[in-house]
């Protein structure tokens, strides 16, 4: 169905509810005039169903209007912006269904307090234009929003993760990229094909690429071991789900719709579960909570059993932490960093029970340099320069005080290369906020190895007096105190 059609019949729905509720008709008085069944006159004003033309004369007649004006597109002056609400493409892009909203529910609170809510959407709508934000930063937004809804943990996932273990794998997980790679062959009729940037460069930054309709995978040569097997199980993902709306490229770079997007993120999940089964996690990380001493050198080996990346492994374990440790209130955070350039950028981040008063991702400013995840990019890059690094991820911890809000966070960090990104390297953490709970369950917490920082969020926003760390001065601070002095005279003037 085409959005057209879609608008079409939402604004023959308002229509048509507006006109009935002004004739103080119910809804099962004005199917009784038309001869409509309740449900389908009900289905009209929701904006899912258009009558024939017959049926569509006899609603003009009952509702006291001609029939063109009932079928045209032109709305009353005060719900002008419902029309350009339509027209923004705002309703069919954005994912509502998944949160319980339909597109004409919406329209109806417009109708029905058309002044303030009207201004309200369309303030959003030219705030997305004045800021560039795209759609497909909408899509990411929302599925955030529907992993922390749920505790990223998604149990028909999971129980699809463990039934093609036992039913494909004879219930061990995978140990090579061959072992997968036959799966996909012989059970799916897929084939490969390498690729490198020296040989098609525009795609050199990507880990595979999908070419219809003859299944064909092209496999980017610079990848991991590790990379290569997610990349493998990841497409079994999507055959056994059963998911024929996918994105062809391995990173969702510009969504052709949410369903893509979600269904990336499904097939990923899967992948983790299969890489990584909760069976053998659970035991493994209430082994490493118990250490009475923080081990670093541990969690590169637990990676290596699971032949994991640091971001794979770390996501893997939001989804069990909550579910199976009890720990709710956590974040996931990925930072990456190019050589020579003086910022981090944010490329992915998590939070978990409306966790909110941890740094958050601001747009063209200086992160806090003394957040492990900044240090340990910055001790990595210093010994892939000098020779030193070891091939192996560096595992660090500290616990963050967060400057202005006092909450606290025990946070690890994993930081390696990201191949297949010449000259970027990057970080992945996990934190938990420290509370009786995570006391309980990880034994070394008071370990004085684990340093403790006060942390702000950006250096643009950090009120940190003769901060060593500081790139850039507090600017927006500087603003908001400011603004913040000129209204504490405004007032004092009003009391004298």
């Amino acid at each position: 169905m085409s959005a057209e059609t879609e608008k079409v019949r939402l604004i023959l729905g308002l229509k048509v509810r507006q006109l009935r509720l002004e004739r103080g008709l119910s809804q099962h008085e004005l199917a009784q005039r038309v001869g409509l069944a309740h449900s389908y006159l009900n289905e009209i004003e929701k904006g899912k169903k258009y009558p024939k033309a017959d049926k569509m004369m006899a609603l003009a007649q009952a509702l006291g209007t001609d029939y063109d004006a009932l079928v045209s597109l032109k709305l009353d002056r005060k719900l002008e912006p419902i029309t350009e609400l339509l027209n923004s493409r705002v309703l069919s892009e954005l994912p509502l269904g998944m949160f319980g909203l339909e597109p004409a529910a919406i329209l109806q609170l417009m109708s029905e307090a058309p002044d303030k809510l009207s201004a309200f959407v369309n303030t959003l709508i030219k705030l997305t234009h004045s800021y560039d934000l795209r759609t497909e930063q909408f899509y990411f937004s929302a599925l955030r929003t529907y992993q922390e809804m749920r505790d990223n943990y998604f149990p028909d996932l999971e129980e699809a993760a463990e039934k093609f273990l036992h039913e494909v794998l004879d219930g061990q997980k995978p140990e090579t990229a061959e072992q997968i790679q036959n799966v996909l062959t012989g059970r799916f009729g897929y084939r490969f094909r390498d690729f490198g940037a020296d040989t098609h460069p525009a795609i050199g930054s990507l880990r595979s690429v999908f070419v219809p309709p003859h299944s064909e995978l092209w496999l980017n040569q610079r990848m991991t071991r590790s990379q290569r097997m997610f990349t493998l199980v990841r497409e079994c993902g999507y055959q056994f789900l059963g998911i024929r709306e996918r994105s062809l490229e391995s990173s969702v770079v510009e969504p052709e719709s949410f369903e893509h997007m979600l269904n990336n993120f499904r097939a990923s999940y899967f992948a983790r579960a299969v890489l990584v089964p909760r069976r053998e996690l659970i035991p493994q990380m209430e082994a490493f909570f118990a250490k009475t001493a923080w081990d670093g050198a541990a969690l590169p080996d637990i990676l290596q059993a699971f032949h994991a990346t640091p971001e794979m492994f770390l996501l893997r374990l939001t989804n069990v932490l909550v579910q199976h440790f009890g720990l709710n209130r956590l974040f996931f955070l990925r930072l990456d960093h190019t050589t020579g350039d003086s910022r981090y950028h944010v490329a992915k981040e998590l939070r978990l029970n409306n966790l909110h008063s941890l740094p958050g991702p601001v747009l063209r400013e200086h992160y806090c340099r003394r957040w492990v995840s900044v240090t340990v990019l910055q001790e990595l890059a210093e010994a892939i320069r000098i020779g030193a690094w070891d091939k192996k991820p560096l595992a660090r911890t500290q616990k963050w005080r967060h400057i202005g809000t006092g909450a606290e966070y025990w946070v690890m960090t994993l930081a390696k290369p990201s191949p297949p990104k010449p000259g970027v390297v990057s970080s992945v953490s996990l934190g938990v906020e420290i509370d009786d709970g995570l006391r309980q369950r990880v034994a070394f917490l008071d370990d004085p190895q684990i340093t403790q920082r006060d942390v702000g969020d950006t250096c643009e926003r950090c009120p940190a007096e003769n901060c060593l760390e500081r790139a850039v001065p507090p600017l927006v601070l500087a603003q908001r105190q400011r603004v913040g002095d000129l209204k504490k005279t405004v007032a004092a003037l009003g009391r004298k």
